[in-house]
């Protein structure tokens, strides 16, 4: 179906596109699209939010936190936000590749669309809060991964103290 999908095949052809991801996928009708980009940013946000816990709880039991992430990546913990985003943060670098306050608004989305169908989202509404106190704090242009930020202030400790 996705390769005689005439959408598809466009935007294949598309050389503006091509910059644009790894792969296309056809998901469905006219609207299935912002539900699998829905989707997508409840798991980014939950990585966000994990890791940043995992980087501060780590630090402040006394653990290495470049340790901790270079011992679970290896095994079931292992994702592309593990891969990428710790380095950068443990480099101070805090500045945008995906805006935290464009994971609030695209946590508005999911929660919107899980309210509409009457999906229960506890864990995205828990992470959304997370986004909302970056805002909050004055961090919304920083990178989503910066939502460590806020749990050093609720921990009391930063990963590179």
């Amino acid at each position: 179906m996705e390769a005689s999908c005439p959408l598809v095949s466009r935007f294949r052809a598309c050389a503006g596109c091509r910059g644009m991801g790894q792969s296309v996928t056809h998901v469905g009708e006219a609207g299935a699209g912002q539900v699998a980009k829905a989707a997508n940013q409840i798991m980014v946000a939950a990585q966000m939010v994990a890791m940043g816990e995992l980087l501060v709880f780590s630090k402040k039991a006394g653990v290495d936190p470049r340790k901790v992430v270079d011992a679970i990546k290896g095994g079931a913990a292992q994702c592309w936000t593990l891969d990428v985003k710790p380095p950068r943060l443990f480099d101070g670098n805090r500045n945008p590749g995906f805006k935290a306050h464009m994971q609030l608004k695209d946590m508005g989305i999911v929660l919107d669309t899980a309210k509409e169908y009457d999906i229960p989202v506890s864990s995205a509404e828990e992470h959304t809060k997370f986004f909302k106190m970056m805002i909050e704090q004055g961090m919304g242009e920083l990178d989503n991964s910066a939502v460590v930020g806020v749990i050093e202030k609720l921990a009391g400790i930063g990963i590179l103290d």
